[in-house]
């Protein structure tokens, strides 16, 4: 599997990815600076985490802008896969590869813990090493993670099955309010989206945080192995 991270002004959280996925593919992902258009040959594109220029306007505003848009675009548009992790997924929600918005946090604070997020959809790439129900830990850091969409959006996401994440503790129970298991307020307790192809899954937490045992645990290893097996042919 070839892979290439963007790297925006302001993203941090690059090579936190770049190890995530060094230890399922054996090899170092491409690292692609903005300014770049070229995305030939690449699996996998990530854009991960961090501020990108420095979350001013809206987070991920900007960034949906850059030079290397249009190629993430086009990559898309050819039935490649995505993954946008926290400031990842508020730019593909700005782009429009993925529906919806990431508002501030309901309680209005920078959120920086641990979570346990509920798998829903099992029949992704990105979700097909867990089944339906299973409980994994993954840290989050946001302030803007508070997932929102208009009532159609809500209903197509829920009734296709697109919904590949929830806030929940530690036994897989969800609350709806923004306190406990729904630490930012998102509606549903939504934490993770995919698109209608299963191909761009959009997430707030962090699971390339959690791959190896000197991190604190492999809880977001699933992830990552199975894109492995679902991009190698």
């Amino acid at each position: 599997m070839k892979a290439a991270i963007v790297v925006f002004p302001g993203t941090n959280r690059e090579r936190d990815m770049a190890i995530a996925l060094k230890r399922v593919t054996g090899h170092a992902p491409r690292m692609v600076w903005h300014h770049e258009t070229d995305l030939t040959g690449v699996d996998l594109v990530v854009l991960p985490g961090g501020f990108s220029y420095g979350d001013y306007l809206r987070c991920g505003a900007m960034a949906a802008h850059s030079p290397i848009m249009p190629a993430v675009r086009a990559h898309a548009d050819k039935g490649g896969h995505i993954l946008g992790v926290c400031n990842g997924f508020q730019i593909l929600t700005e782009t429009g590869l993925l529906p919806g918005a990431l508002l501030r946090n309901a309680n209005l604070r920078f959120l920086s813990q641990d979570c346990h997020l509920r798998v829903e959809a099992e029949a992704t790439p990105f979700t097909h090493r867990w089944k339906k129900g299973d409980v994994f830990r993954a840290p989050l850091a946001h302030g803007d993670g508070n997932y929102t969409a208009d009532p159609a959006t809500l209903e197509a996401l829920e009734g296709e099955g697109r919904i590949a994440f929830r806030y929940a503790d530690a036994k897989g129970r969800v609350q709806a309010d923004d306190t406990g298991c729904n630490p930012n307020g998102s509606v549903n307790s939504i934490a993770g989206i995919v698109s209608k192809n299963n191909r761009i899954c959009g997430m707030m937490p962090h699971p390339e945080d959690l791959v190896d045992p000197l991190m604190g645990g492999e809880d977001g290893l699933p992830l990552f192995e199975g894109l492995v097996e679902a991009l190698v042919r």
